[in-house]
Parts: structure tokens; C-alpha cells; sequence
């Protein structure tokens, strides 16, 4: 058992339909620990940093032009196999093909609005966080909330 941080990203039509709160909570409830999360908007250059990979792809201008429409939430994940149960919890990219009770499967009906990024692997996932986020918005701490209490 591997323990792992990865990143999640709510695009903004996750913000828009006011689902945030709902998929920050199926990450939570399958016990995966949150270590930073912060609302921003991208810049262009940010947005194309991070989806650098599909440059020339049909899509790519219509996808750099959604990210940046409006607001995004940005945040680490840590869990054993996080980056794999992560996918899972998201679901396929095409809603089509997204299974009932993952959060795309639930909440989602075009693959142009699919309401969350998910890293793809451990080395994407330590290559987002680092794009995202200072060490220092990184925060590593107990879950033993029983600790304090006694």
C-alpha cells in the first residue's frame, strides 16, 4: 500500500452549479485526507501550463477557454492509491461512459463540462501540485482529532 498526494481541480461549472461542496465531500467520505485547497482563477498562461499536453488537439482552445471562464478550486489529496481512487470516485471522462455514483456519472451529461480534474498518475499528479501550489500551502497533519480532546 502506497500512500500518494494528488491533485483534483473543480472547474468552473462545478462552481456554477453549486456542486463544490458535494464533491469535496465524496473525496472526504471515501477518507481521503485534504492537505491544501484554494479558489482561483486561471490566467491563460497557468491554463495552458497545465493542459500543455493537449496542445493541437481539436479541442485545446475551447478547453483553455472554459478553465478560464471563471473561478476554479484547486486542491491535494493524500490516501493510499489516491491517485487510482480518485479516478475511480470521478468516474470516465465521457459521461456516456461514467458509471452511476461516481461524481461525473451523477452530475455530469457533456464530456466539455465534466466538472472535475483528476490527475492521470503520480508523476502528473506531482507536476499539477507543483504548477498549483507552494510547499507552504501544502499542510501534512494528524487526523486523530481524539488526540486533542483527551
Amino acid at each position: 500500500m502506497t500512500v500518494e498526494k494528488t491533485f483534483i481541480m473543480i472547474k468552473p461549472d462545478g462552481i456554477q452549479r453549486e456542486i463544490a461542496g458535494e464533491i469535496i465531500s465524496r473525496f472526504e467520505r471515501k477518507g481521503l485526507k485534504l492537505l491544501g485547497m484554494k479558489m482561483m482563477k486561471l490566467t491563460r498562461e497557468k491554463a495552458e501550463k497545465h493542459y500543455a499536453e493537449h496542445v493541437g488537439k481539436g479541442f485545446y482552445d475551447e478547453l483553455i477557454s472554459f478553465i478560464t471562464s471563471g473561478p476554479v478550486i484547486a486542491s491535494v489529496w493524500e490516501g493510499v492509491n489516491a491517485v487510482q481512487i480518485v479516478r475511480k470516485v470521478v468516474g470516465a471522462t465521457s459521461p456516456d461512459k461514467a458509471e452511476p455514483g461516481t461524481i461525473r456519472g451523477d452530475f455530469v451529461l457533456c464530456t466539455s463540462f465534466n466538472v472535475v480534474h483528476a490527475s492521470d498518475s503520480t508523476e502528473t499528479a506531482k507536476r499539477e501540485i507543483t504548477l498549483f501550489f507552494d510547499e507552504s500551502e501544502i499542510y501534512n497533519y494528524s487526523l486523530k482529532i481524539k488526540d486533542f480532546l483527551s
